[in-house]
């Protein structure tokens, strides 16, 4: 594409049909968190969660003002399919959505990443100019610049690709994990015998790397189009009813229909064109070299961030390191035991914590599969044990974890001191270990061992079997 063209007046109502979808599934994800009162659940009663590095001060609001927040995102995802007050609408939900977001790591997921920045994106669109309430009440002319489709279009391009790119290891390529989720499948309807079948862990596996490796290129070309859309309908109605992912397949159905003719609602409803007559002309634009400096610079960081594992060593789907913000969908099947033991050197005495008095099970579950979860609780344990006066405990950890079917391995070093070692955001941490080269996915993984005292030497008394929150 010529970057002129970026400039070039385009119909607004595929962005218009975008923007009333698009807000129509945040209400609806707002609304998930105050449905049962899952934000008390996920938020609220756990005593610890996990934080996100540089965002350890955020806290959760108390139940009032933490509802009464979400009752906003509510209206304000009605507000941007509505089209009123639109920026506005867009900035309380980004702000919202964020701020939840960024709670607690344990909840991370890609779409909810991808929520965030579409809200980004969609805060500088000129998404009203069709179909909204503020169109009906102060008429401007029905037309964008061409990039604020473009923008949007490479942003899913983006997570369809790299979700791609992502893929291309040796497990996915072995129908792993794959093999092991359609199995929990084998009870659907009509299709749950298929799920059993040898053929169906690899027909699943390697459509999907084929589909997100191409889907975007076949959206753009206007030959493909039509049945790319299709194949999207397909793929993501398939994945929402063998994973329930919530939201997310509807939003990328609704994505696609972004790479269509910019003018595709009015035909699809029978309505008159745009009068051309009404388009500014691309030079009246203004800021063109200031708005292509800031789309350069969004995608380069779209680009480059996915690529950070890469600068760590290791298996990114073990070590988890450079994992978060990579768009790394649904590659890893993990399964972990861990004993968290804690020696007072003053008191010569070795005790166990229960990091389920602090956390729920969901929580509880992703600690045990990453590292740098583990390691973050382990400083909390050392602070809150300070305040009871153990000064510098000694905290080892027996972590045990299976990953896509391959047999238990340690995954902590047993003989380091987690309570003195150090966690990187930028390099791999030497004390976690390295996974066997010699272990194979979707073998039966069996059980961990269960003698806790295996691994962990050095402590200066036998073990004890006292139970303490610390």
């Amino acid at each position: 594409m010529k970057l002129s063209r970026l400039f070039t007046p385009v119909d607004a109502a595929s962005l218009g049909m975008f923007r009333i979808l698009f807000g129509a599934l945040m209400a609806w994800q707002a609304y998930y968190y105050l449905a049962r009162d899952r934000f008390v659940d996920y938020y609220l009663e756990p005593g610890f969660r996990f934080s996100y590095a540089f965002f350890e001060w955020l806290r959760p609001l108390p139940e009032p003002y933490f509802r009464a927040l979400l009752i906003l995102m509510v209206a304000a995802g009605i507000g941007i399919a509505v089209g009123i007050l639109y920026r506005t609408c867009v900035l309380v939900f980004l702000l919202g959505f964020s701020y939840v977001f960024l709670l607690d790591k344990a909840y991370y997921n890609n779409h909810y990443y991808a929520i965030i920045l579409l809200c980004f994106l969609m805060l500088f669109t000129s998404a009203t100019r069709w179909g909204s309430l503020a169109q009906r009440l102060r008429p401007s002319a029905p037309f964008v610049p061409n990039w604020n489709l473009f923008i949007l279009r490479a942003q899913f391009f983006i997570i369809y690709f790299y979700g791609g790119l992502a893929k291309l290891n040796a497990d996915w390529l072995q129908g792993e994990p794959m093999r092991r989720w359609l199995l929990k499948a084998a009870d659907l309807p009509l299709i749950g015998p298929m799920m059993t079948t040898d053929w169906a862990p690899y027909f699943f596996s390697w459509g999907g790397l084929v589909f997100d490796l191409s889907i975007g290129f076949l959206l753009w070309w206007r030959k493909t189009r039509f049945a790319a859309f299709l194949v999207v309908l397909f793929f993501n109605l398939t994945n929402s009813v063998l994973f329930q992912i919530g939201v997310f397949p509807f939003l990328m159905i609704a994505a696609a229909t972004l790479f269509d003719e910019p003018d595709w609602p009015r035909k699809f409803l029978g309505l008159k064109p745009a009068n051309a007559a009404e388009a500014p002309a691309a030079a009246k634009i203004r800021g063109p070299r200031l708005t292509l400096a800031l789309i350069g610079l969004y995608f380069a960081l779209q680009i480059l961030v996915p690529f950070r594992h890469f600068l760590i060593p290791g298996e990114v789907s073990w070590t988890e390191e450079g994992h978060l913000f990579a768009w790394h969908m649904k590659l890893r099947d993990k399964q972990g035991r861990i004993k968290i033991w804690v020696t007072d050197p003053a008191a010569q005495r070795t005790f166990q914590v229960d990091p389920l008095l602090e956390m729920n099970e969901f929580q509880y579950g992703k600690m045990r599969q990453r590292p740098q979860f583990i390691w973050q609780y382990v400083q909390h344990v050392k602070r809150e044990l300070a305040g009871q006066g153990i000064e510098n405990p000694i905290i080892r950890v027996d972590a045990w974890v299976t990953l896509n079917g391959r047999p238990y391995q340690q995954l902590i070093d047993p003989d380091v001191d987690l309570a003195t070692a150090d966690s990187s955001f930028f390099s791999a941490d030497p004390w976690i270990v390295p996974l066997d080269p010699d272990h194979r996915p979707g073998t039966l993984p069996g059980d961990p061992p269960t003698g806790e005292k295996k691994g962990l030497r050095g402590l200066r008394r036998p073990l004890e079997t006292e139970s303490s929150g610390y």
